[in-house]
């Protein structure tokens, strides 16, 4: 029997340590997980930190990405794959909406709802977080959020308050990490 591949969104953040790196190194774990194909990356952008009371400047900025693939695992085992990735790069879950070395969550798996005490999808809040929308809308410019329309036009509601990768090594490694991802990024910037 042939397992059916499903479509999935992925969102990535850090504002701990290394963000960059870390990032790309849980997206390599990722693309090499069983279950897991052809995972795309977005360029990272970097925004304030988001937290229970706000927007805080003070906090560590925060880097965030996404990314498409296609897995075969199921809702429940491509986040326990998420969460062994997150506690593999020091995630600890403490505080909620505090400071991390690494967040992924899952924004879409296919066009599924799922929502229980573990895993609530589509992402309830992916439509008002320019940090999702932002590098989206550079990965793929005809997205759709589920529920929600275009990616474009909620960004343009919300306003992109997102910045591109201000470390020029980090940005250098992404770069060679997706070159096709990144070369609108690069375009924009010229």
């Amino acid at each position: 029997m042939i397992a059916q591949l499903v479509p999935v969104l992925l969102a990535f953040g850090a504002n701990l340590g290394d963000r960059g790196e870390t990032i790309q190194a849980a997206q390599r774990e990722l693309a090499r997980a069983a279950g897991i194909r052809n995972l795309r990356a977005s360029p990272l952008r970097e925004t304030i930190a988001l937290t229970s009371a706000g927007p805080d400047p003070d906090a560590p900025r925060y880097l965030n990405g996404v990314a498409t693939a296609e897995t075969t695992l199921s809702p429940h085992a491509l986040l326990d794959e998420l969460q062994r990735i997150e506690a593999a790069h020091g995630r600890v879950r403490d505080v909620r909406w505090g400071a991390r070395t690494l967040d992924i969550d899952i924004i879409l798996y296919g066009g599924r709802v799922v929502r229980d005490d573990r895993l609530t999808v589509p992402h309830p809040r992916a439509h008002e977080r320019d940090f999702v929308l932002s590098p989206w809308l550079a990965l793929d410019p005809n997205a759709v959020l589920m529920g929600h329309g275009r990616v474009a036009e909620l960004l343009a509601r919300v306003g992109d308050t997102t910045l591109p990768l201000s470390d020029p090594a980090a940005a250098s490694a992404a770069a060679h990490a997706d070159p096709a991802a990144h070369a609108e990024e690069r375009d924009a910037q010229r």
